[in-house]
């Protein structure tokens, strides 16, 4: 019953035969080979407007230059105290920035709100005593598993807009978000500059990608890229990875179907949720003891929020079986 993390899943089957499928033969390096040339318009396709598409092989990678392609060393970066870039990046935004600073707000299910946001924007339009305001970050889903609905994005992207910011989107876990919102993959990502487009948690073996919609950003993603030692020389084997997620809509089923299976073990563990269960991310609060009941079961997972809080978060992949389900919602149930 390990529940530590998506990332922990195997690869899917038909990412491994795509893998496979680009193994044969000889293939232009450095991202000139067929399959690395075919994202920008599939990527385009899937979004229904231009994009710009730079293959990396980490999330942390993603965010951080995506984020120095649009944020000074003298500039801010708003985001929510639990992102990701702020919690599990060791400073890597601020590194590639050469100084960019993160600030920090907060905000139910890690969630940034547009009204929040343009008063700390504003607060930080003082003077030059201070660092510029110059982008916007938002999880989607965020770090607590709530997604943003199309409406609550384009907020947040009006507020960037009003005040010339740059808005990114962290999408670790995109797809899980899509297929919790039922909507389309353009309408999640309404009026988005930037976004780190995650595959390693639901599938692939190690694809991950910048998505750039404003071109004039294109340019230092590449340069960053490349002298971030990111810029990856057997390119294919990344982007074919990334062409099978999208086939045929795998990346949907697959996410599709460990979102429905967090909401089982939401259902076994509802009197002791501390959120509400909107993809594949379940956090309860059995308390301590509860939790080394779990644990003694056969449970594993992390601890979440403040030290002794009782609280932990419990990651649904696409691969959990059907019987380690059933095993952790009988535990669950057993602490409630």
């Amino acid at each position: 019953m390990n529940f530590r993390s998506d990332n922990t899943a195997p690869c899917a089957p038909e990412i491994m035969t795509a893998i496979n499928a680009a193994n044969e033969g000889r293939a232009l390096s450095y991202g000139a080979d067929e399959w690395t040339k075919r994202l920008d318009q599939r990527f385009s396709t899937l979004f229904e407007r231009e994009a710009r598409v730079f293959p990396v092989i980490s999330g942390t990678a993603a965010n951080a230059i995506a984020l120095a392609s649009a944020v000074p060393a003298w500039g801010a970066i708003y985001c929510h105290r639990e992102a990701h870039i702020e919690r599990d990046e060791l400073g890597a935004p601020e590194f590639y920035t050469g100084g960019g600073k993160l600030a920090l707000i907060d905000g139910a299910m890690a969630k940034l709100d547009a009204e929040t946001l343009q008063e700390a924007v504003r607060a930080g339009m003082r003077d030059e005593h201070t660092v510029r305001p110059a982008a916007i970050s938002i999880s989607q889903t965020t770090e607590r598993g709530g997604v943003y609905a199309p409406h609550e994005v384009r907020a947040i992207a009006s507020v960037a807009r009003a005040n010339k910011l740059v808005l990114h989107m962290d999408g670790a876990r995109f797809a899980n978000a899509v297929a919790a919102l039922h909507c389309t993959a353009t309408q999640a990502v309404a009026d988005v500059d930037l976004l780190s487009f995650g595959a390693t948690k639901n599938g692939a073996m190690g694809a991950e990608a910048i998505v750039c919609f404003d071109a004039t950003h294109a340019e230092k993603i590449a340069i960053w890229r490349k002298r971030g030692g990111h810029l990856i020389s057997k390119s294919r084997f990344v982007a074919a990875q990334l062409l099978a997620y999208l086939e045929d809509d795998l990346w949907l089923r697959l996410a599709t179907r460990s979102n429905t299976l967090a909401k089982r073990l939401a259902g076994a563990a509802a009197p002791i949720l501390s959120h509400t269960v909107e993809t594949n991310q379940v956090f309860i609060k059995p308390g301590v003891e509860g939790l080394a009941r779990l644990r003694a079961a056969g449970a594993d997972f992390y601890d979440w929020g403040d030290e002794g809080s009782g609280e932990a978060r419990l990651v649904v992949a696409w691969s959990h079986t059907e019987p380690e389900i059933d095993a952790m919602c009988a535990a669950l149930a057993s602490l409630c």
